[in-house]
């Protein structure tokens, strides 16, 4: 589970690779996922939902996770925040604002807008963040992933997408499925 929430953060929310997250990480996750969902293009209105979105879910983590409010939330903070709000929790409990960031990662994933995710697009994301030498891990990785309903559609669709995330964050086991839904950590 430590492994999980470090990668959530240095992958996922420390954009800038400073070693805490704070606001401007949320700002650089506004660019990034209009231009991501939008292939390239950036329209001032999206931009504006996504800094919102963005925002929002900055002020949320940092009221739970920044213990000594200086603006900066380590890794150990945000560990402990997501015990609080997330640990033995299922996706639906878990705050407002971390839902919708998970929701619109979802649509960062989708690229051909179709409402699954697939294995291209799931390989498309794991080596993205991280090194990866072989596809094959990727690909079991993924299998593992993947019900009888989510094979027969080809993917993850979103409602699935986020029962995993919830099990990412909220299960401290290592032996579930959802320990892939990033990839072969």
């Amino acid at each position: 589970w430590d492994n999980r929430v470090d990668f959530v953060v240095r992958y996922m929310y420390d954009i800038d690779n400073n070693g805490f997250l704070d606001q401007n990480d949320f700002l650089c996750m506004a660019v990034r996922a209009c231009v991501v969902e939008g292939k390239g293009d950036c329209s001032t209105a999206r931009l504006d939902d996504y800094k919102k979105l963005m925002t929002n879910l900055w002020e949320e983590i940092s009221a739970i996770a920044d213990d000594d409010k200086d603006g900066k939330i380590s890794n150990q903070e945000f560990k402990d925040a997501v015990k609080k709000t997330c640990v033995g929790k299922k996706y639906e409990e878990f705050p407002q604002a971390m839902r919708a960031f998970i929701e619109s990662n979802f649509k960062l994933l989708d690229i051909d807008s179709d409402g699954i995710v697939g294995v291209k697009e799931y390989r498309y994301n794991c080596i993205t963040r991280v090194a990866i030498d072989d596809i094959t891990p990727i690909d079991k990785a993924f299998e593992t992933l993947l019900n009888d309903e989510d094979r027969k559609r080809g993917g993850l669709s979103l409602d699935r997408y986020k029962e995993l995330y919830g099990q990412f964050l909220g299960n401290t086991a290592d032996n579930h499925p959802a320990v892939n839904l990033f990839g072969p950590l």
